[in-house]
């Protein structure tokens, strides 16, 4: 089995990248679940201004927030730990700046609990059906600061200043980043102080991981354990 993952998952994504990986998903589970059980019964603020009465309710965009969406951020947050393979330090502020947002979205949440008004949907073609099926299974709730906003921004800001990226490859996670935030307007699942607050709080945490100490020392600590437990490893 070992060698399996080593011939076949290590090439594309390093293996000593999947815990945190799989630490950041589960992190971000967790704020987002426990924090919306916690504030079930406290007042929701509603953030609305006419701008975004404004945007056009288009069901069109389903396709792009409730399935393109998770297939960028996987893709990416893998992509940046294939592109950081030999730069730990790097991957591992990528991680603290995720896991910090994540740990300001849970003080928003709780102490300043938001909701919106959805729009009534009367059509019955596809998009129509699978909106519908969003908003049965996705309580307005925990909108402000927008996770959609701030994971698919972050997911650019994370390959937006290494050269070891294409450019096309930049342009491509920037776009794709940009159509996300769009689909969270025209379905009228966040406001435009949501997208606000998702993409400066993505480009925030970032500056600020990487200007800490602590993910270097965390990428330290890191190699030492997987050689301390897995002896002969290589972490190139």
């Amino acid at each position: 089995m070992r060698k399996f993952f080593v011939k076949y998952i290590d090439p594309l994504v390093p293996l000593w990248a999947i815990p945190p990986l799989a630490i950041c998903f589960i992190f971000n589970c967790v704020i987002y679940w426990v924090t919306m059980a916690l504030c079930e019964g406290l007042y929701h603020y509603d953030l609305t201004i006419a701008v975004d009465e404004a945007i056009p309710f288009q069901t069109g965009w389903i396709f792009i927030y409730l399935g393109y969406c998770y297939v960028f951020w996987f893709f990416s947050y893998l992509y940046v730990a294939r592109v950081y393979r030999d730069d730990r330090e790097t991957f591992f502020r990528f991680v603290t700046a995720d896991v910090m947002s994540r740990l300001v979205c849970m003080l928003f949440f709780i102490f300043l609990p938001t909701t919106n008004v959805r729009p009534p949907i009367t059509g019955t073609d596809i998009s129509d059906r699978l909106t519908r099926f969003l908003y049965s299974i996705d309580q307005p709730t925990n909108l402000f600061p927008s996770i959609h906003c701030l994971v698919s921004w972050l997911c650019f800001v994370g390959i937006r200043g290494t050269k070891k990226v294409h450019i096309g490859i930049k342009i491509f996670s920037v776009i794709s980043a940009l159509a996300i935030i769009a689909s969270t307007q025209f379905l009228k699942q966040h406001y435009i102080a949501d997208v606000l607050a998702g993409v400066a709080l993505a480009e925030v945490c970032y500056w600020i991981a990487c200007h800490m100490k602590f993910p270097r020392k965390v990428a330290f600590v890191y190699a030492k354990l997987i050689e301390r437990f897995f002896p002969g490893s290589k972490l190139r």
